[in-house]
């Protein structure tokens, strides 16, 4: 049995939210009320992340097969799917092997040329090395505007406007994430399995413009072209992570295409 760390709420139809590399389930919480009024909502830490345990080996391919043995052992046949970074590329291909009854994906991985993927790998690898050396200095320089775009604006697209204790959860969990470095690695390996399983799959893709990881101009461009049957959509003045950026915009994003 696979057990993940996960926080469920709502009544309805299942929603799993899937998040990216370096994060936890926490990070839907900006979102999480509104949805729960219309699904039963479950937001899931991956093995290495948050609270579950890391598996033996990490890659985006083991991370996948991992949340599809979960979703079999809590007996979610079919949920509606939700990620974000890696957890969009994640729900995509659990897509692909015909698990979901849908799937939003907000800025996800698989879509980027060599030197995007390299920027990915060692942006976030940096900022990782970062967080290690701030050490107990990290809530000192993360309770500023200041310190929090510094820091954060890989992730956000208004860091400044983050609270400090979230900057801080979200500085702190890719810091302390078992399964950060294999997974971030594995991304030079990692890809869309089966781009054409999922057309006729209700699939949104939602890029924020202000995403400067997986860069909106030319990922969210080529993301178009990959999956032209689905329906893809622009969150204005968002970030990589968008929910703390503009929740109602993510929220609604996920009801336009999964109607309760």
């Amino acid at each position: 049995m696979t057990n993940l760390n996960h926080h469920r709420e709502g009544r309805g139809e299942p929603l799993v939210l899937v998040h990216g590399v370096g994060s936890r389930w926490q990070v839907w919480e900006p979102v999480i009320a509104t949805l729960a009024e219309h699904f039963d909502v479950i937001a899931v830490d991956l093995p290495g992340f948050g609270g579950s345990a890391p598996l033996p080996r990490t890659t985006v391919d083991t991370l996948t097969d991992a949340l599809a043995d979960f979703l079999a052992d809590q007996g979610l046949d079919r949920p509606h799917l939700a990620g974000n970074s890696m957890g969009g590329g994640i729900s995509l291909n659990l897509g692909a092997r015909g698990l979901a009854r849908s799937v939003t994906a907000f800025s996800p991985i698989f879509f980027w040329d060599t030197p995007g993927r390299v920027w990915c790998q060692q942006s976030l690898g940096q900022s990782k090395k970062l967080g290690r050396l701030l050490g107990p200095a990290m809530p000192k320089v993360l309770g500023t505007p200041a310190g929090r775009t510094l820091f954060l604006s890989l992730v956000f697209g208004k860091p400044w406007a983050v609270d400090a204790q979230t900057a801080l959860d979200t500085a702190e969990g890719a810091v302390k994430s078992l399964g950060f470095s294999p997974a971030l690695a594995s991304f030079t390996e990692a890809e869309l399995a089966d781009p054409a399983a999922l057309a006729d799959l209700p699939v949104t893709i939602a890029w924020g413009n202000r995403d400067i990881l997986l860069t909106y101009k030319t990922q969210s461009r080529r993301a178009r072209e990959v999956l032209p049957h689905a329906r893809h959509v622009t969150l204005e003045g968002s970030g990589h992570t968008p929910f703390y950026d503009d929740p109602a915009a993510c929220a609604g994003v996920i009801l336009d295409r999964s109607p309760g």
